[in-house]
């Protein structure tokens, strides 16, 4: 089977599905699969995000540490790493600082 996908996929997502030797814990059609995922629910949030800070949250790091608590949960169908990076990629299409471990999860 071709691997013709053009999809990019960041250095910090594959870290969420590479073991200490940087070797994938999962084939290559999952980590696309769930990295799109991930993607998709990162940009949805910015305007959630965004929201927050202009009517209730002034703080960006409470809003992503909201966030990350939310996306803790079993029931938002990721996982904890995934969580943490979705958290961290939120910050980056925001232009926020970074959260630090305790919002991204690490």
């Amino acid at each position: 089977m071709s691997d013709d996908n053009q999809i990019f996929i960041p250095p910090s997502f594959f870290a969420v599905y590479s073991d200490a030797r940087k070797r994938l814990l999962e084939p290559i059609g999952v980590v696309r699969e769930r990295y799109e995922i991930c993607e998709d629910l990162a940009n949805h949030l910015v305007g959630h995000a965004q929201i927050q800070h202009h009517t209730e949250v002034p703080v960006g790091s409470e809003i992503l540490r909201r966030i990350h608590a939310g996306l803790a949960m079993p029931e938002a169908g990721v996982s904890p790493a995934e969580a943490g990076w979705i958290v961290q990629r939120l910050a980056e299409l925001l232009g926020w600082p970074s959260p630090g471990p305790e919002e991204n999860g690490s």
